[in-house]
């Protein structure tokens, strides 16, 4: 069985208008599309859209996106008033099957419904799925939410990997990953063991590339190295995050 692979950056509430947040969106999928060739053209769901197409094509300027976003608000289920604290929220995609999806939150500053977040989950199609999944891509996609949506960590890791190594001491925190970015809101960097490998991401951050090969959960070692790396950032204070609903 595959490992459902994923890329996600999160971080706690943040008031943003739709232009806003267009706008780091237009850099993100800039940045993106020059990570793979299958990432320059994104559809969104839709009634009447060509069958031919995966969806409604989804150009990607400001101020398409400013009301594609504007028309994601959630609603009150009387009188249908937008409910300003939840943001903004779309899912998009790339193809008509087994598509890469993007989901996104974003502009949310309730402290209550879970983070903001930008979520990509690569194709299940075997040869894009094998091209996508190497540390160098990968790096370009964590690399681009970073700097886009600069989150207070992102992560490339599995579900499966998620389930093995968090400890869900609290209900906020951070999640360890192949590759983790940790924000240097956080705090300062412990020394890690080799052969983890620290990179800078401009002024926001670190990046963390625990292996060049792909971690996987079916490896007992690659889980256990995950666990330890994240033991010792939990030591430095740098994987429990405050709960935002908290007094």
């Amino acid at each position: 069985m595959q490992e459902r692979y994923y890329v996600g950056a999160y971080w706690g509430p943040r008031q943003e208008t739709a232009l806003e947040c267009a706008q780091r969106a237009e850099l993100f999928f800039r940045m993106l599309a020059r990570c793979d060739p299958s990432f320059t053209q994104w559809y969104r769901a839709g009634r009447g859209f060509p069958r031919e197409l995966p969806g409604y094509p989804v150009p990607l300027d400001v101020k398409e996106l400013e009301k594609l976003l504007l028309n994601s608000r959630n609603r009150t289920d009387v009188g249908k008033k937008v409910i300003e604290d939840l943001g903004f929220s779309r899912i998009l995609w790339n193809a008509k099957k087994a598509a890469t999806e993007i989901h996104l939150s974003c502009g949310k500053y309730s402290p209550w419904g879970g983070p903001n977040v930008c979520l990509l989950y690569p194709t299940l199609e075997s040869e894009v799925r094998e091209r996508l999944l190497r540390a160098p891509v990968l790096t370009g996609v964590l690399t681009s939410m970073v700097k886009a949506w600069d989150p207070d960590f992102a992560m490339v890791t599995s579900g499966e990997m998620v389930s093995l190594v968090e400890k869900r001491k609290q209900k906020w925190e951070v999640r360890m990953g192949w590759l983790t970015y940790l924000s240097r809101r956080l705090g300062t960097l412990p020394p890690l063991p080799a052969p983890v490998r620290i990179e800078p991401v401009d002024e926001l951050g670190w990046l963390l590339v625990l292996s060049p090969e792909t971690m996987t959960a079916s490896n007992p070692e690659h889980v256990a190295f995950t666990a330890h790396v994240r033991e010792l950032l939990d030591r430095a204070g740098l994987i429990a995050l405050p709960d935002p609903a908290a007094p």
